[in-house]
């Protein structure tokens, strides 16, 4: 049983082919890279994945069930959360507040327009306990808009984490952070436990190379290259892509 299976996916803007017959499959518990230069079709492809764009042909199935056509809110309830490119957080709530709606969207609470999210001690705690996990707990009652980036970035994480996914979609976790904040991103995000299947994308090479087991090379819309790190560093398609050779 593969964790997360994709067969022949298509999908075009007009005439702008940005995926071309993609298939990708990814082992319970795994971490894979995914890499490719500036328009190579990444987020389209996860954009695809949790549902926020419908192929035009193929198949995506999660643990061996076709999600192909099940709604992007669905998704999440099936075990998948994904971070993105650019943050997406609530800049006016506290880092507990950004939490405890993450979880929010898990619960039946989240059909009630009335609901006060600060009587919600089940959700609290559990948002606490995220915080924790993420080194942020100390920070809990802080504004967002008064955290550094870094701090937004783990934040960002903690939301995905804390709706207990099965497969977790990290879109470039690293992009804008210092040295230091890329550490602390690394090795919060090694400490997941395997019980967590993770994909990345990322173009900090130096960390990203470090933490996969798999790599696929993704060039307009392609899967090009793909395999364990030595493999992909050493294949000639890698460096004519990334080096011109």
């Amino acid at each position: 049983m593969s964790a997360l299976a994709v067969r022949g996916l298509d999908k075009s803007f007009g005439g702008l082919r940005v995926t071309s017959s993609v298939d990708l499959e990814v082992e319970p518990g795994e971490r894979r890279l995914i890499i490719g230069p500036n328009g190579a079709g990444k987020t389209t492809l996860f954009n695809l994945i949790t549902g926020e764009l419908r192929p035009d042909r193929g198949a995506i199935t999660l643990f061996d069930r076709d999600i192909t056509r099940i709604p992007s809110r669905r998704r999440a309830h099936l075990g998948l959360a994904r971070t993105y490119q650019i943050i997406t957080l609530f800049p006016r709530e506290t880092l507990l507040g950004n939490v405890t709606l993450s979880l929010l969207g898990l619960s039946r609470l989240r059909w009630n327009p009335c609901v006060a999210l600060r009587r919600q001690a089940g959700l609290v705690a559990r948002a606490h306990e995220v915080l924790a996990r993420v080194g942020l707990e100390s920070l809990a009652e802080r504004p967002l808009a008064q955290t550094s980036y870094g701090e937004r970035r783990r934040v960002e994480i903690a939301m995905a984490l804390a709706q207990r996914p099965r497969i977790l979609l990290l879109d470039e976790p690293f992009a804008g952070l210092s040295t230091e904040e890329r550490r602390d991103v690394l090795r919060l995000v090694a400490g997941i436990p395997r019980e967590v299947t993770i994909v990345m994308i990322e173009h900090d090479m130096d960390v990203a190379l470090d933490f996969a087991e798999r790599i696929t090379v993704l060039h307009f819309g392609e899967v090009v290259v793909e395999g364990t790190r030595a493999e992909v560093v050493a294949h000639p398609r890698t460096r004519e892509i990334y080096l011109g050779e």
